[in-house]
């Protein structure tokens, strides 16, 4: 009796939140309001970019989709907003799948595989086309959640208070590291990875917690105003280029008509190809600009680089304890080597 009343409060709260967030009006349009947290602050050009997506989905639903949107995690922690978002407490996860590893390391390989793709193309289009939005479907909904699309903005720089030339330069080096496999790949190297919220990086670097950051790309990092204190950075990126999602409480999506979902879903198309396109642009701008201010940018070696990609790619299997894991890896190799990214 105590399990069944369990089962059905559960069933009744699953109900509600999916009934809060859409309703059918009486002219028989329906209404979809949705509450979405992101860690991206909003003068970011990753914050803008989402800004705009809710923008767009408002306009292209003539405003039968409603947004309130939430930005530097103002709600909850950036690592709390699936959470937040399968419980109700939020209706969509903006943030990446990379913040869920605790959950299980399988969303490390659809948040950040590290070491793998070159290029925000390559990534995406395992995520389309190569096999891996079905296989990271079923692990979304297990944890009832649905994945509505990826923003891939490329690889990512550090900024840092001390040189980061090449491998040496990682010896001891403290950073600030998202959780998951990147602790273990950056420890294997020397360095010393410290595990923090995306809204503290600032504030450790100015009081010198950390000696740097993997924070995000080269633009975003000027966004953040990370330059202002680190004088070093690293050009172009290499070690992480994470996979942004765009993610609902599953039974809030299920109760959304056909027609919001498809217009949710051509929205994060959209803005995954200008990301991808805008930060080309940004980046070599911020180069630029970071140059003229004295900060210090290098280019690592290819031999440097290709230590990094041998010690993350030793890693995959490590990392790869659960089934749901196992299958993405064997997904992501398989379409690398089909690219000739990664030896037969």
């Amino acid at each position: 009796m105590k399990l069944l009343k369990t089962l059905t409060a559960a069933l009744m709260g699953t109900a509600i939140v999916a009934a809060a967030a859409t309703t059918a009006m009486a002219d028989a349009h329906a209404k979809t309001k949705l509450r979405i947290q992101t860690h991206y602050a909003p003068e970011t050009t990753s914050g803008k970019l989402l800004t705009e997506m809710f923008e767009n989905i408002q306009l292209m639903s003539n405003g039968e989709i409603a947004i309130e949107a939430f930005y530097s995690a103002a709600v909850v922690k950036s690592v709390e907003t699936f959470d937040a978002a399968a419980t109700g407490i939020l209706d969509c996860d903006a943030t990446g799948g990379g913040y869920q590893t605790g959950k299980n390391p399988a969303f490390q390989f659809v948040g950040d595989i590290m070491g793998g793709y070159a290029t925000p193309a390559q990534q995406l289009s395992w995520l389309y086309y190569g096999g891996g939005r079905e296989a990271a479907q079923k692990l979304y909904n297990k944890y009832d959640m649905q994945l509505i699309g990826w923003i891939v903005y490329g690889q990512e720089s550090f900024a840092s208070t001390k040189p980061i030339a090449g491998i040496a330069d990682l010896k001891d080096w403290k950073f600030r590291s998202p959780p998951g496999m990147e602790t273990k790949i950056f420890e294997k190297l020397g360095a010393k990875p410290i595990v923090m919220d995306f809204t503290e990086i600032f504030t450790a670097l100015e009081s010198g917690i950390i000696d740097g950051a993997d924070a995000s790309g080269l633009a975003n990092n000027v966004g953040l105003g990370l330059y202002d204190i680190a004088k070093y950075a690293n050009f172009p990126g290499f070690h992480s280029m994470p996979s942004d999602h765009l993610a609902c409480n599953k039974a809030v999506w299920d109760a959304m008509p056909a027609h919001h979902q498809a217009i949710m879903s051509t929205a994060v198309s959209d803005i995954a190809l200008k990301s991808a396109l805008i930060f080309e642009k940004e980046n070599a701008e911020a180069v630029a600009k970071l140059t003229a201010d004295g900060v210090t940018i290098s280019a690592w070696s290819a031999e440097d680089l290709q230590t990094f990609r041998d010690a993350a790619q030793a890693t995959w299997p490590e990392f790869a304890t659960t089934p749901e894991a196992k299958e993405l890896v064997a997904s992501h190799i398989a379409y690398l080597k089909q690219l000739g990214l990664v030896k037969e």
